[in-house]
């Protein structure tokens, strides 16, 4: 069981280059298991008993199934992750030739750890905007593109020239993790469509009337050549786009016993799949819904990297929409909404940190994580977790009834403690909530590793939330909780 779960988040992550990929493939599961996409510019009409999901920015998606006993003002039982990861992303402007080579200018995105992207075979993906000539006239359509093979490498300084990097390396994000491309001499041989060696991206009505384009250079044209390629178009009709730099590098099984998983983007794609496979579990049979008087729910959100402060982010109005709207699909009497919100619970899923054997100075004396040791139940007396005693309460029971390890976590006074979309949402939109993850190493690494075993338990704590929290709740004596 644990290595089929594993196994299935491999496949998830090696789908998922991007938070539009990651999006896209949620969207694929949850439409195999019966999910209705619902859109957000339309008025909703929902059933009991039924599953929807929607979308924001192609980068966030809610999905939710509706209890048969549902009705107006009862729980909507959440659990929250991200998306999105530390990368690099191209630049507007990503042309850079320096010393007979051709670089792409990327910015950082999120706390990464940069030096571990140097020396990494490198590739692209991300979305494109592309126009199209439909019955005589332009019409403009969103694409996802993913370059499979290495096209870039960001090189290390030789230490011969370098004599004490291993004293400290320092990254400098804006002059050393340009990625290599090409050489100026091969681009200038195999140049095929422009005389400059690179063409623009232009926006709608920016073609001179004889068809070419206006002639500034923003990118590289052989990358711009690749991209065209996988999006099936000509160069001159890429207006737009949102790209990354992207590791190569498979997701894998590994370890000399087969214990863990080594991939990038475990944070927090691992509890996005955990939770979404939960959800989609939990709601396939005829049954499962029957007896449920809640809403289950999965909430996937782009940004949280960088704060969480867009359209798409959790403390954007994503989630207060969603609980408002499927309320109201049931009664439009805005008094249900905050005694729906009252009864319901969030679950705040991101990644946590694992006792490091070579650093084990860093962690609390009494709060070391372990892996194979199952979900992490995050504490901070400053509220950079949500989490409180009604809710831990509420979460490590869960565990107890179905026999599953729970850990608890607490940074070092000394150090500074990490947040989540928990106290994005706690404080936003009133509603308890615990923050918890599985246990890893290398967090914010291009290249980060877990357990196969905490992923295997992630996914049936987060089953077991779905489908015993009506019952528990109903049993907390507490009037206001």
């Amino acid at each position: 069981m644990a290595n089929s779960v594993a196994q299935d988040l491999v496949e998830f992550l090696n789908a998922s280059p991007t938070a539009f990929h990651a999006v896209d493939e949620a969207k694929k599961r949850l439409r195999s298991a019966g999910f209705e996409q619902v859109s957000e510019r339309e008025e909703w009409k929902l059933q009991s008993g039924k599953k929807y999901f929607f979308t924001r920015n192609y980068s966030t998606i809610v999905a939710f199934a509706i209890g048969k006993k549902y009705v107006a003002g009862n729980g909507i039982y959440i659990i929250g992750a991200h998306t999105d990861s530390p990368c690099l992303k191209l630049k507007p402007v990503s042309k850079v030739s320096k010393g007979g080579f051709l670089e792409v200018g990327v910015q950082t995105y999120g706390g990464g750890l940069w030096h571990t992207w140097f020396d990494r075979d490198l590739s692209i993906a991300g979305r494109v905007i592309i126009r199209k000539q439909k019955d005589g006239s332009e019409t403009y359509t969103h694409q996802l593109v993913r370059i499979e093979e290495p096209i870039m490498r960001i090189p290390t300084l030789a230490i011969h020239l370098d004599r004490g990097v291993n004293d400290g390396f320092k990254v400098n994000t804006q002059s050393h993790l340009a990625p290599v491309l090409a050489t100026s001499v091969k681009a200038e041989l195999n140049k095929s469509t422009a005389e400059n060696g690179s063409v623009e991206i232009v926006s709608p009505g920016k073609k001179l009337e004889d068809g070419t384009n206006s002639g500034n250079t923003n990118h590289h044209l052989p990358l711009l050549q690749l991209i065209a390629a996988q999006a099936g178009c000509e160069p001159d009709d890429i207006c737009d786009f949102e790209l990354q730099a992207c590791d190569t590098q498979q997701s894998t099984i590994a370890g000399a016993l087969k214990e863990f998983i080594f991939s990038g983007r475990l944070d927090n794609l691992c509890m996005s799949f955990c939770s979404l496979k939960a959800l989609i579990d939990t709601s396939s049979s005829e049954s499962s819904l029957e007896n449920e008087t809640g809403v289950r729910m999965v909430a996937l959100f782009d940004h949280e990297e960088i704060g969480s402060n867009s359209a798409q982010g959790a403390g954007s109005p994503v989630m207060l929409d969603a609980l408002s709207r499927i309320t109201s699909s049931f009664n439009a009497d805005t008094k249900f909404l905050p005694i729906a919100i009252q009864k319901s619970f969030l679950v705040s899923a991101d990644m946590a940190h694992a006792l490091h054997p070579n650093y084990m100075d860093r962690h609390e004396e009494n709060h070391q994580p372990k892996m194979h040791g199952g979900l992490v139940i995050k504490h901070n007396a400053n509220q950079r977790y949500a989490t409180n005693a009604i809710t831990s309460f509420t979460f490590r029971e869960i565990a107890n009834k179905h026999g599953l390890p729970v850990q608890d976590f607490v940074v070092k006074n000394d150090m500074p403690c990490g947040s989540t979309i928990g106290p994005i949402l706690a404080s936003g939109v009133g509603i308890r909530t615990v923050d918890v993850g599985a246990p890893q190493l290398s967090m914010h690494s291009i290249r980060e590793m877990c357990a196969v075993d905490d992923v295997k338990h992630s996914y049936e704590h987060f089953k077991a939330f779905f489908q015993e929290f009506s019952r528990l709740d109903a049993k907390l004596a507490v009037d206001d909780v």
